[in-house]
């Protein structure tokens, strides 16, 4: 994607993380038609993340946006594009992209079938809603699957949050997001369980005391030369990887 080819970029859903990607998009030049919540709190999350983005329904988001984010829970992902589609709301050329995890570009085929053209776009990090997700996906990598003529697109975007794409096919999207799953999960619950016993003897700032460890544990577990690819990578980040 070059300079002369930005986006009118609409994003459905304003939990933790539509709101940030608009505010990645944002900040690489594309242009926010709206956001679709019905929430309060995600009008806030809009407001602080995307100042002045317009709040719309799903069909306005639809007929202003060249991009559409479906940045909401992935069992509502199917049901909503094929709803879409019967009412014949999307438009060939459009680009849809969700960012769940287990699924592929199976779930848009009803709106790649009305010439729409489908991605799916994971951002492996753990979102907070805030600008303190900005700085992360500048150090993440992003799931991506499409058709094989369009991959470069859906790669392109990705790039442009900061983020490195890392191609997942769609017949292992479940697996990826299991690992996803795993990861963040047993990781969590181990954290919380140390500081908990350290706080149950009376360890002042706990998370000070595991922190080293929990990230040399990590280093070890990935290995040796992933590891040091791994800060060798992140030595190369340019210095704003802060949010």
């Amino acid at each position: 994607m070059t300079r002369a080819g930005r986006l009118d970029v609409g994003v459905i859903g304003a939990g933790a993380v539509g709101p940030v990607l608009a505010a990645g998009l944002a900040g690489a030049g594309h242009r926010i038609v709206g956001v679709a919540t019905t929430s309060e709190r995600g009008r806030d999350r809009v407001d602080a993340m995307v100042p002045g983005a317009p709040i719309l329904t799903v069909l306005e988001v639809l007929e202003q946006a060249d991009l559409v984010i479906l940045a909401i829970p992935a069992a509502e992902i199917a049901p909503l594009v094929a709803g879409l589609a019967a009412a014949e709301h999307w438009r060939p050329g459009q680009l849809v992209a969700h960012t769940a995890a287990e699924f592929g570009v199976g779930v848009l085929l009803p709106a790649a079938r009305q010439g729409a053209i489908p991605l799916a776009i994971h951002p492996a990090i753990v979102f907070t809603g805030t600008s303190v997700d900005l700085g992360r996906l500048r150090e993440a990598s992003c799931a991506v699957t499409a058709p094989a003529p369009v991959l470069p697109i859906a790669q392109a975007i990705v790039v442009e949050l900061g983020a490195d794409p890392v191609v997942v096919g769609e017949d292992d999207r479940a697996a990826y997001a299991e690992a996803i799953a795993t990861a963040t999960a047993f990781s969590a619950s181990i954290v919380r369980q140390s500081l908990e016993l350290l706080e149950g003897i009376g360890v002042p700032q706990p998370a000070s005391v595991i922190a080293p460890l929990i990230r040399a544990s990590v280093d070890s577990a990935l290995g040796r030369g992933a590891a040091a690819d791994l800060a060798a990578v992140l030595a190369d980040r340019e210095p704003e990887a802060s949010a």
